[in-house]
């Protein structure tokens, strides 16, 4: 199968392609969902994630890791300050918009402000001004705005380049993807180069990070599935998720207590 040189395509086209591809992927989840073994109620998806795990693994090592490292000691700390507060101020807008959607009065008005102030007095948001002025900043995506009307994540899945996600996270990727102001950059290079630098930027913040993973854990897969569930878990209910019932908790049914 080849894949469509996505440099030649228009946006409109390109986008359709990725949104195709969504239900197809989800499909292919279900269907391993269905099959799977239970060692991890979490993650009942486990031999598919742990192969697709691999596959990034690779390709993080043999790609972009080493352009991520070369990044981080070629590029001077303040210039990679100033992309990370661009890419964080766009970030802002979706977190507004999901904000409003959470029915978070406060958490939008914060988010609005900062996304203004920070591209209209900080140089379209090279300067995180707000910061200065000690407004906070949120973390808001469409994922945790589906979480927060009460849909489960669902089992844990392992993404072809994208990552970890949850089954809820990768049903919201077509909204988080629409609501990214990068992918609504008209020229083609433009977007691209953006997109690629935002990836780079991203993995050179983990390379400090990395350390830590190598030294603390014998099965990284097993750690980074229960970071990222723990993470996301914490935003969807800001920082203070209810508590889960342990199995010892849980009633048995009164008919099998009969037997």
């Amino acid at each position: 199968m080849t894949l469509p040189d996505c440099s030649r395509l228009g946006r409109p086209a390109w986008q359709s392609w990725r949104l195709r591809l969504l239900p197809l992927v989800l499909g292919l989840l279900l269907t391993a969902c269905a099959t799977g073994p239970q060692a991890n109620p979490a993650d009942p998806l486990e031999p598919w994630n742990r192969g697709v795990y691999k596959f990034n693994d690779a390709l993080d090592r043999n790609v972009l890791k080493p352009v991520a490292t070369v990044y981080q000691e070629s590029t001077p700390e303040l210039l990679r300050r100033g992309i990370g507060n661009f890419f964080a101020n766009l970030e802002d807008a979706w977190t507004t918009l999901n904000s409003v959607l959470q029915l978070k009065g406060q958490a939008a008005g914060e988010s609005f402000t900062r996304f203004w102030v920070n591209t209209f007095m900080g140089l379209g948001g090279v300067l995180d001004v707000a910061s200065e002025m000690q407004i906070p900043r949120h973390n808001e995506d469409f994922g945790q705005t589906l979480g927060y009307w009460g849909v489960g994540a669902g089992p844990y899945v392992m993404l072809p380049l994208l990552g970890p996600s949850t089954l809820r996270d990768t049903a919201a990727l077509p909204a988080d993807w629409r609501g990214d102001l990068v992918t609504h950059v008209e020229d083609v290079p433009v977007r691209n180069t953006l997109i690629g630098l935002r990836a780079v930027h991203q993995r050179a913040r983990l390379l400090k990070q990395e350390g830590l993973l190598e030294g603390a854990a014998l099965d990284k897969y097993t750690l980074l599935r229960d970071v990222y569930l723990q993470r996301r878990r914490n935003l969807v209910y800001d920082g203070n998720p209810p508590e889960e019932p342990m199995v010892e908790d849980i009633e048995p049914d009164k008919d099998e207590t009969a037997k």
